[in-house]
């Protein structure tokens, strides 16, 4: 029997993204899999349905019908718990996870004996980088949010002379020199901006001037060590931190345009321009945060809004990459096609997979319901035992509850033993009247004797 491929529609906010294109479904075909797509799943990327009957794939009305028997379940972003119920034990649910941001829904994944592929988590490595999501979105992003600034930039990008004058050119500062900031700079030269960049990490220094803009960054010896061995910027020291935003406090205030791209895997964004900055800035300046949906790099920018503070637009749009959706979801399609080649024997169309395969075992995170990815299930145990050990104390509450319970009652106790003290008192009395009573009969008596 042929491995059954699903895909669903989209339920995430501003998602516009699917996890097949007609090509990726043609080729899945061609490899002997069944392609049952959801109706509608690929119209907001400019793919219809009938774009999927026409290489082989079937379409399907709701998103039950779709996953029912599925063997691999592609999707974009992480579908809402619910869905997981239309899936069989031992499905294979792939696409984008958010495992740092959501690290609950592992749990539930796991519970459910889904074996879940987090995309996010592809290794840096050469053989990789055909399956590297990240990168595919983030260079549509830098791309993208260029044209978001020329959108509500209110001059224009290039030099321009002509009879009436000379109009300079913008000047952008591109803060963060990854694979989104290496493709805004790019963006930015071709539109005719001058383009200076920064970036913690020293291999960024010579991919920034290769694009023709200039690096600036404070370069000591931190600086030097500033890259992790995945290619990711570390988390610099707050000394650090201090003499490059003083660096950038002075940069900032020349430029038009300034678009952030800093993110730290498993960590908030951290904050590059404070309001400061922005109060220095040029009037009709723009700021696009690509890391809002992380806290974001502007102290000012709010998460889907565009917002105006200080005669600086900060645009902070979420799911840049979805802004361009046809293009975007074409190379993530692409992206999952070239794992699938890894999972799939495409002789026979059956599964074929390496569990140690360094790749494999790099975007696993959930198999035979358990959490098998080494640093969440490491953070899963932490998490177990900081519970075990704060409900400890509970106990103890429960005894000092008791034993302030006991307390409470006791002062009925007290009463019945001041009743008695009141009891005997009278009693003490008593006797003691009527011994006096009987002394001064006694005395009365012995007198009349005498007389």
């Amino acid at each position: 029997m042929s491995l059954k491929i699903a895909v669903i529609k989209e339920t995430a906010a501003n998602e516009k993204r699917v996890a097949v294109s007609p090509d990726s479904a043609k080729k899945y075909v061609s490899m002997g899999c069944h392609v049952t797509v959801q109706a509608g799943a690929g119209l907001a990327a400019s793919f219809t349905d009938d774009m999927y009957k026409d290489v082989g794939a079937h379409i399907a009305k709701t998103d039950a019908d779709t996953l029912k028997d599925a063997d691999i379940f592609l999707y974009v972003q992480k579908p809402d718990a619910s869905v997981l119920k239309s899936l069989k034990k031992g499905a294979l649910a792939i696409g984008m996870f958010a495992p740092y941001q959501d690290t609950d829904a592992i749990k539930t994944w796991a519970k459910t004996g889904v074996t879940a592929l987090a995309m996010e988590l592809v290794p840096r490595i050469s053989r990789a980088q055909a399956m590297d999501v990240l990168s595919s979105q983030a260079n549509l992003a830098g791309y993208k949010a260029v044209l978001d600034a020329t959108e509500h930039f209110n001059r224009a990008f290039p030099m321009m002379m002509t009879a009436a004058g000379t109009i300079p050119p913008a000047k952008a500062l591109v803060m963060g020199a990854g694979v989104a900031g290496l493709q805004a700079i790019a963006t930015a030269k071709r539109l005719g901006a001058v383009v200076s960049a920064t970036d913690v990490r020293p291999a960024a220094k010579e991919q920034v001037q290769s694009l023709g803009a200039n690096f600036v960054a404070v370069e000591d010896d931190e600086f030097k060590e500033a890259e992790t061995a995945g290619g990711y910027a570390k988390q610099m020291s707050a000394t650090y931190m201090k003499k490059q935003q003083d660096l950038i406090e002075e940069t900032i205030t020349k430029q038009d345009i300034v678009i952030t791209t800093a993110l730290i895997p498993g960590r908030p964004a951290p904050e590059l321009i404070t309001e400061k900055m922005v109060k220095s800035m040029k009037e009709g300046a723009v700021i696009v945060d690509l890391a809002v949906e992380q806290g974001g790099n502007c102290a000012l920018s709010e998460a889907g809004k565009i917002v105006k503070k200080h005669g600086v637009t900060i645009v902070g749009n979420l799911n840049i990459p979805s802004r361009i959706a046809a293009s975007a979801a074409t190379l993530y399609a692409k992206n999952l096609q070239n794992l699938l080649g890894l999972l799939i024997d495409s002789e026979n169309g059956t599964l074929a997979i390496d569990w140690d395969d360094e790749i494999v075992k790099g975007i696993t995170l959930t198999r035979d319901g358990n959490i098998v990815h080494e640093q969440f299930a490491k953070a899963d145990e932490k998490t177990a035992t900081n519970t075990t050990a704060k409900s400890a104390p509970k106990k103890k509450a429960a005894a000092t509850k008791t034993s302030t319970a006991k307390t409470k009652t006791t002062p009925k106790k007290s009463t019945t033993k001041s009743a008695t003290k009141k009891s005997t008192a009278k009693k003490s009395a008593t006797t003691k009247k009527k011994s006096t009573t009987k002394k001064t009969a006694a005395k009365k008596t012995t007198a009349a004797k005498k007389k």
